[in-house]
């Protein structure tokens, strides 16, 4: 039994914006329980539920931002997914990451969430790093091309291209408060 109903919460999302104090109620109350397995699958903490208080207080603040032509699931994950970003930076906690049975990452279409979050999220990281560092990571981790043909299209040795890679990753790392000794000990 799945815990998300998007087609009903987009009703009620919708009815709430119209200033349905009952429909928001309810969808509310039925957001609880998802955002509750949201964070648990993510987060080994007693702190779900605290991060569950804190979305809904979230939601409740943002909900004017909800383009109710557009569908609610992959907005309420982004709201879900900045509060779990700002706790773990916060705290510097662990977060779990959910893999299949071949040790893949899970696909996020298969729940429900486009892969325009994660390209979404992506460029927000790279936008933080100076512009010709976001390049060479873009090409080399996005665009999954070789050292070699990075260093082609940048003038860049491969060393220089390796060097570049490997420090802004550490940045990036570091901004998102993945502690040193995970990546260290990689």
């Amino acid at each position: 039994m799945s815990l998300s109903q998007p087609d009903l919460w987009q009703q009620q999302m919708r009815a709430a914006q119209r200033g349905d104090a009952e429909a928001y109620r309810a969808l509310l109350t039925a957001l609880r329980p998802w955002l509750s397995a949201y964070f648990r699958r993510r987060l080994q903490s007693p702190d779900t539920e605290d991060l569950t208080q804190i979305t809904l207080v979230a939601v409740h603040e943002k909900r004017h931002t909800y383009d109710p032509t557009a569908p609610f699931m992959p907005w309420i994950a982004a709201v879900a997914r900045h509060k779990l970003i700002d706790h773990v930076r916060k705290y510097g906690r662990y977060v779990h990451v959910e893999l299949n049975e071949l040790n893949e990452p899970v696909d996020e279409a298969s729940l429900g969430l486009p892969a325009t979050i994660a390209r979404r999220d992506v460029q927000v990281l790279l936008s933080q790093l100076p512009v010709d560092q976001a390049r060479v990571i873009r090409l080399h981790k996005v665009e999954e091309l070789s050292l070699e043909d990075v260093s082609r299209l940048t003038g860049k040795s491969v060393a220089a291209v390796k060097v570049i890679v490997h420090r802004g990753l550490k940045k990036l790392r570091d901004s998102v408060g993945v502690p040193r000794k995970v990546y260290e000990d990689e």
